[in-house]
């Protein structure tokens, strides 16, 4: 006798488009088909960067059905959160932390970015779809009615919240968050001051930032039931994903290189995201002068952590990439002995103490970006580096001993990239 499985479909839509169909089977495989209609429309919004009109091959993978089992495709899993937040959602859901078509499911009205995945009744589904389910039964997706649904990629707790007369809450289900709210970790002391001390240096020195706060932890309201230490503040960042409660797409360097995020590391380079940028985005220059600024900064201020999944791109007119506003920089090296690696290979190297011009220079060349348009802007972001970093870092609230170990940093790095 034939078991018949239970499949559950999500529309998937973007800017009022229709992507297409994600369906889900209960021994866990899952199946996106994309919309015809969407791919023939050489006009469509971007859903991701592989299936822009003029990317490789878009035609083979548009018409390809994306089939996995349990995880989804690294283009959609990666919109879901992962560690204490994932850990959060699973126990609250009941399910295990790898169904992913139930959290997208779940979480599918606040996603990062401006997809939105709705369940469909079996009557909504189209006939292409049922077709590709064969004898399964179709049946809408259980949804459980909570008030607080959002999705935001990467491992630290952070909500999604809106800001109002200076006390912020979570955002509702339906109305969308305009403020990335990062909670103190139990694990590590004082995250919430090292970010927001990394984040204005790396300010000073002309990277390209959004509002960024410090936000006393008693003006969070409605937190659920997380363990939290004995300090005054949270982080607080402003979505650029977010604009007057509209939604702007993006997605980041794990989505497009069709990364899984436990792949963020060592799958991928730095000369891979400059072609990205180089070739694809509307401001090419711009965006790679940028990026090798931001690559620069992570050396210089012992970062560690900028792997697949801190690089985005986002997509202001809905068809063309350009680099976002930089986000989760902070000096790891303050909470990992002897840390000295980047998290990505720029040109042949990964020691930021063996880093110098060179290695940007190889990168420039591997990723095939004019290094005479490159040097100068590596130069004006380390004169702004050793002009205002020393002065500002003493009114800045990392605490003392980080502060320390951030100077003592910049002292063993080569002369090329050195702060006394």
């Amino acid at each position: 006798m034939t078991t018949v499985l239970d499949a559950s479909v999500l529309k998937l839509s973007l800017h009022n488009a229709t992507v297409g169909y994600l369906t889900g089977f209960q021994d866990g495989r899952n199946v996106l088909h994309f919309a015809p209609e969407f791919i023939a429309d050489n006009s469509r919004p971007t859903f991701t960067l592989i299936t822009h009109p003029t990317f490789p091959h878009v035609n083979k993978v548009l018409r390809t059905p994306w089939a996995r089992r349990q995880r989804l495709h690294p283009v959609l899993s990666n919109l879901l959160p992962e560690g204490a937040l994932r850990e959060l959602l699973a126990q609250m859901l009941k399910i295990h932390i790898d169904n992913e078509f139930k959290l997208f499911t779940y979480l599918g009205q606040d996603l990062p970015g401006a997809v939105i995945a709705t369940p469909l009744d079996p009557g909504e589904i189209p006939s292409y779809v049922l077709n590709a389910i064969g004898n399964a039964r179709a049946i809408k997706p259980a949804v459980q009615d909570q008030t607080n649904r959002f999705s935001l990629a990467g491992i630290q707790m952070k909500f999604s919240m809106r800001e109002k007369e200076g006390r912020y809450q979570i955002a509702k289900s339906g109305d969308l968050g305009d403020w990335i709210v990062k909670t103190p970790s139990t694990k590590h002391a004082n995250v919430p001051l090292n970010e927001y001390t990394a984040m204005r240096l790396a300010e000073l020195a002309g990277i390209d930032i959004p509002d960024i706060r410090l936000v006393e932890i008693e003006k969070l309201g409605a937190l659920p039931p997380i363990n939290l230490p004995n300090e005054q503040f949270a982080f607080a960042i402003r979505r650029f994903d977010r604009h007057n409660s509209q939604r702007i797409h993006m997605e980041d360097f794990a989505q497009i290189l069709v990364k899984y995020p436990h792949e963020k590391y060592d799958s991928a380079n730095a000369e891979q995201i400059g072609k990205v940028l180089y070739q694809y985005t509307g401001d090419p220059l711009a965006n790679v002068q940028q990026f090798a600024r931001r690559l620069l900064v992570n050396i210089l201020l012992a970062n560690g952590d900028a792997h697949l999944k801190n690089w985005s791109v986002i997509y202001p007119d809905k068809s063309t990439p350009e680099l976002s506003p930089a986000y989760d920089i902070l000096t790891t090296k303050t909470y990992i002995a002897g840390e000295r690696l980047l998290a990505l290979n720029l040109g042949n190297n990964k020691d930021w103490y063996k880093a110098n011009l060179g290695d940007f220079k190889t990168w420039s060349e591997k990723a095939d970006i004019p290094w005479r348009a490159i040097k100068p802007h590596l130069n004006d972001t380390l004169d702004k580096a050793r002009t205002l970093w020393t002065s500002a870092l003493t009114d800045l609230p990392m605490q003392h001993n980080h502060k320390e170990q951030l100077e003592a940093h910049w002292r063993a790095l080569s002369t090329d990239f050195r702060i006394e």
